[in-house]
């Protein structure tokens, strides 16, 4: 069994493979000051509950972006899963050629989910969009390149910073309003979340197509992609587990 380790700024994402199957994921807070026993502690009742004994894994693969935490998780699995991870980092062997100028400045979560989203789609340019504490948009041509994306702060992110950033306005939850035209503060704000998030992907994406080449297809992940993504005519696909599906795939490339 493979334990694949996606930490983000806001979560933690572990999934577990038997071959190329997940047959469990689980998801945690990224707390900068959790230690790898703590880590242990909520990692055994939740595998438990899943019958997955720490014997049974017989390998680990990591890809981080808070630096704080990538000792965490692969202390966690060096000491209690007696396996050493794979960190995915600018060393790697992943198939994908990064045309950034500065490829080290990529997370490695992009590149991950540029090797599934190539593995699933190797005749068509991509753009993948993430949905996490930061919405990132990556591109990626069928010859496997990585050529840049755009980021910009997520939607939590930007409903928190209105929050704290005006007197009167509250804190509202990313939901579906069922009207554009707000009824009430809450509803616009709603609005103003879903359908303004929603067209400004729509809108970047129309603008990263027209630099690639065709066909383009747009591939959703994240948190937040299934939500987001109900009523956009610009995503094709949303793929929850890619991320995971990517860190199985840059494993298999590497064991």
């Amino acid at each position: 069994m493979l334990a694949a380790i996606d930490v983000g700024n806001t979560n933690t994402v572990i999934g577990f493979f038997e071959a190329d199957r997940l047959v469990a994921q689980f998801r945690l807070a990224s707390h900068r000051t959790s230690t790898s026993d703590e880590v242990a502690c909520l990692m055994e009742g939740l595998m438990r509950m899943e019958g997955i004994g720490a014997g049974a894994v017989k390998a680990a693969v990591l890809a981080s972006v808070v630096p704080p935490l990538t000792a965490v998780f692969s202390g966690w699995a060096q000491r209690w899963l007696k396996v050493e991870p794979l960190a995915v980092g600018p060393g790697t062997d992943t198939g994908i050629v990064v045309r950034y100028s500065s490829p080290r400045d990529v997370g490695a979560d992009r590149i991950v989910n540029a090797v599934a989203g190539h593995r699933r789609y190797p005749d068509s340019d991509l753009v993948i969009v993430d949905f996490g504490t930061a919405t990132t948009f990556d591109a990626i041509t069928a010859a496997g390149e990585y050529l840049g994306g755009v980021i910009v702060p997520g939607v939590t992110v930007s409903l928190d910073a209105l929050f704290m950033r005006t007197a009167k306005l509250p804190r509202v939850d990313v939901v579906r309003p069922d009207t554009v035209i707000g009824r009430d503060t809450v509803h616009s704000i709603q609005s103003g979340a879903y359908f303004g998030y929603l067209s400004m992907v729509e809108g970047l994406v129309t603008r990263m197509k027209a630099e690639l080449r065709e066909p383009v297809r747009v591939l959703a992940t994240g948190g937040l992609a299934t939500l987001l993504c109900g009523d956009s005519t610009a995503i094709d696909q949303v793929i929850p587990d890619l991320t995971l599906e990517g860190l199985r795939l840059i494993w298999e490339r590497n064991a």
